[in-house]
């Protein structure tokens, strides 16, 4: 991630694809090779990804009305040559009308470009058209447009905000014309190679700390690592020791025979160096002979100050790549390091038997090969201490797109408990039918075959007199390798913070390239003392939430309680035919058709989805999304710390003769709480509003009550002063305030526009023609010297003539 003020932390790499496959349609049209127009969209996606720009135009407003009065297509300069047509028309009805209520172009209406336009300008807009070639800059940035690079960016052009990035600001400066040629690696899929290296060190007593190990790990060997994957064992303390050369896994018994020489052991001291050069050792051992894209997994939950400074070099000269596993509250500091140089993830689990992070950290450790079909997703893991005579209940839904190699793992601290699974037909499953093992305290059972579709009901009770900790995990696979399984990934926007700087938790929630809306996903953020806190994220556009229905689900969180390593996880739930897949609204623009020497050409319209194909089948995820580390937490907090949140989604429109506007609520810590009160302002001008909110015309507001952050509010004004007439363009600002009086960032500015089109010309006649037929005016001048004619004649020769007239209608063109 960049730091610097727009920033886009929420386009995801593996959209990029889609993206390109997306304009492939387009490539032809403009007689262009594919390479060239496939880099411009490919520049358009690094844009996103590396400086946080965002697109210049918006399908859900796709025009605006100008300050001018006029209406503009919402883009990036405005000045580019095309005309406003329907995307699907024939013949006389191609002609974009004005809706009489909004001003705006009709439902359906299209801005088509000139394929020569003579604007290089911009890559964020039109990166299809042949002479495009750079981004908008501070003189050509269209500040009216209702874009996302406007809302987000503070109207600041993409050039700007690119400019000063890190990128720019540390590269020197070329003082010539050469370009220099990039390297460029090409990576191919091998079979996986991983070893577990782990820590069997005195300190591991503690805790259970070793029986938790083994529960974990036997997950990964038995549950997670892919068919095919070489997989070694390591152990180390003061030294360390090779528990198991690679064995490729192709059957069951082969990973019950590694699961079996997991056993529980600690004494000596911490050699983490040892354990890795061992690892190191363990992966060589395939014909490649190379550590290069192997993997270690290596948990550790002691200090070891030689760490990792005897072995640095090894590591990053290795090409390994290194997931950490930071156990309890003394785990050395220089884990995440090793982690973040390698490229591999980070994860943090506390002492707590009733949680269960470090079997969800083992379960976040899929293979970087792709192909999700074959990976094991988590659809359950909850744990809790349960006293006497009760039950930790709860139900694990098996949906369409997952089913094969299923199973639920029951874990305990003293004994096992009375088991009652039942599946959707009722068939009920109790402990005799798990295989249990008491040295690892876990029952596992594996469905034979697709697990049934639909609600698994799950209870666990403690018959012990005592209170017990235990809990469930439930992995399966994809039922169709065809049909990619719906998956939730969650991550923080910083992985190492000080306070009070506050962490935007983000859990993106899809199936395939499509995001999935209107789930309930739930964040709980546990810090190394073993408290936790529980987020609802939201996918509603406001606060850190940059775009509303995008399968990305965001939420602040603040409630830091001491230094030290916190983890997240993340729990989905989808509700019956609630959730549903959506198309991505900003992409690398569709463009409906261009215009070459006068001539319109349309381009196929993008194929109609039929809604019933978008209904998400019932399902439930949960997922790790790794560790941070928080610095300089006080030991006494203070109290509002943060001022509310900016509000990004003002609307407006004019309704009757009052402004009626809508937001979304923002909090009094940032999105959390309730604001205090609101202060709003209107101008004329949009730039007095950007640049001098607070001298600009007040707006009472205080008859509203702010609500809770995340829900819409409404209020209407008649505003003094102003006549709304037709051509009245108004704009309006907003500023939240706390109970400390803190104030936030002035909202998105908001145009209320009241503009009544004339009404639409005559299309029965052409505007012009050049057919070879007779027009209205000729054929009645003919008519009526015909009759005279044959008057006149009848007069004098008193015969009858009889004169027979072909009237071609002209034809219309547009």
């Amino acid at each position: 991630m960049l730091s610097f003020l727009c920033l886009c932390p929420r386009t995801h790499r593996t959209h990029l694809m889609h993206y390109l496959t997306m304009n492939n349609d387009f490539e032809g049209k403009f007689s262009e090779s594919c390479s060239v127009v496939v880099g411009r969209v490919f520049v358009h996606e690094w844009a996103h990804l590396r400086w946080g720009v965002f697109d210049e135009y918006n399908s859900l407003s796709p025009f605006y009305i100008a300050n001018s009065g006029d209406v503009e297509s919402t883009r990036c300069p405005v000045g580019l040559t095309g005309v406003y047509m329907k995307e699907q028309c024939k013949g006389n009805k191609c002609q974009c009308q004005r809706d009489q209520n909004t001003g705006l172009y009709e439902d359906g209406c299209v801005f088509v470009p000139d394929k020569k336009v003579a604007s290089k300008q911009s890559i964020m807009y039109l990166q299809a058209i042949p002479s495009v070639s750079e981004f908008c800059d501070a003189q050509s940035h269209n500040t009216e447009a209702p874009n996302l690079q406007n809302r987000m960016c503070n109207y600041r052009s993409t050039w700007d905000v690119i400019m000063n990035s890190t990128d720019i600001k540390t590269t020197p400066a070329i003082t010539d014309a050469y370009i220099p040629e990039p390297n460029i690696t090409l990576h191919q899929v091998s079979d996986r190679v991983v070893t577990l290296v782990s820590d069997v060190s005195g300190s591991m007593g503690a805790s259970d700390r070793d029986l938790r190990l083994i529960q974990a790990a036997e997950v990964f060997i038995m549950q997670i690592v892919e068919d095919g994957s070489f997989v070694g064992l390591v152990e180390f303390h003061s030294s360390a020791t090779i528990i198991s050369n690679l064995v490729q896994i192709f059957t069951e018994e082969q990973r019950k025979q590694l699961s079996r020489l997991l056993v529980r052991k600690a004494n000596g001291g911490t050699n983490i160096c040892d354990g890795i050069r061992k690892g190191f050792e363990v992966n060589k051992g395939t014909r490649d002979k190379t550590t290069y894209g192997t993997e270690i997994v290596l948990l550790s939950d002691g200090e070891d100050s030689n760490f990792p400074r005897t072995c640095y070099n090894e590591i990053i000269n290795s090409g390994a790549i290194i997931h950490v596993i930071a156990l309890g509250e003394s785990a050395a500091a220089a884990l995440e390091e090793i982690a973040t140089k390698t490229g591999g993830l980070k994860f943090f689990a506390t002492d707590s038997f009733d949680a269960t992070g470090l079997i969800d950290a083992f379960s976040s450790i899929p293979s970087g090969s792709g192909d999700i079909s074959k990976q094991s997703i988590q659809l359950e893991s909850s744990a809790a201490t349960i006293s006497s005579g009760n039950c930790l209940n709860g139900t694990v839904f098996i949906d369409n797109t997952v089913g094969n190699d299923t199973f639920f793992l029951v874990t305990w601290q003293s004994a096992v408990p009375i088991i009652n699974l039942e599946d959707p037909n009722g068939k009920l499953y109790k402990a005799a039918d798990f295989t249990s093992d008491s040295a690892t305290k876990s029952s596992r059972l594996q469905i034979p075959g697709t697990a049934e579709r639909g609600p698994w009901q799950y209870s666990l009770c403690n018959s012990l007199s005592s209170s017990q900790a235990m809990g469930i995990t439930v992995t399966s696979k994809a039922v169709d390798e065809n049909v990619p399984p719906v998956v939730v990934n969650a991550h923080m926007n910083q992985d190492t913070i000080a306070y009070p700087n506050p962490i935007v938790v983000y859990a993106s929630v899809s199936q395939g390239l499509l995001p999935v809306v209107n789930v309930k996903v739930t964040a709980i953020i546990e810090a190394v003392n073993g408290k936790s806190e529980t987020l609802e994220l939201l996918d509603n556009g406001a606060g850190p939430d940059i775009a509303k229905n995008d399968g990305i689900y965001s939420k602040y969180f603040t409630s830091f309680s001491v230094n030290g390593r916190y983890n997240l996880k993340v729990r989905v739930q989808s509700s019956q035919k609630n959730a549903r897949l959506v198309l991505h609204r900003n992409r690398a623009l569709y463009i409906p058709g261009y215009i070459e020497d006068g001539v319109v050409t349309m381009n196929p319209p993008r194929p109609v989805i039929d809604e019933e194909q978008l209904v998400v089948d019932t399902f439930s995820r949960t997922a790790s999304g790794g560790s941070f580390v928080i610095s300089d937490v006080p030991v006494q907090l203070p109290t509002d710390i943060y001022q509310p949140e900016r509000i990004t989604d003002l609307e407006a429109q004019i309704v009757d003769e009052s402004i009626v506007l809508s937001w979304t609520a923002t909090g009094d810590e940032l999105d959390q709480g309730t604001a205090t009160s609101y202060d709003l302002r209107m101008s004329l001008n949009p730039k007095d509003l950007r640049e001098n909110f607070d001298e600009s015309t007040q707006v009472n507001i205080s008859s509203i009550s702010p609500q809770e952050a995340g829900n819409i509010e409404t209020f209407s004004c008649v505003p003094e002063n102003v006549v709304i007439e037709n051509g009245t363009i108004l704009f309006l600002a907003l500023v939240a305030v706390d109970k400390a009086d803190k104030r936030s960032d002035v909202s998105n500015i908001a145009q209320a526009a009241l503009v009544i089109p004339p009404p639409p010309a005559p299309t029965t006649g052409p505007s012009k023609d050049t057919s070879d037929g007779l027009n209205i005016t000729t054929v009645t001048l003919l008519v009526c010297s015909s009759v005279i004619i044959i008057c006149i004649i009848i007069s004098i020769t008193t015969c009858v003539i009889s004169c027979q007239r072909k009237n071609k209608n002209p034809e219309l063109r547009v």
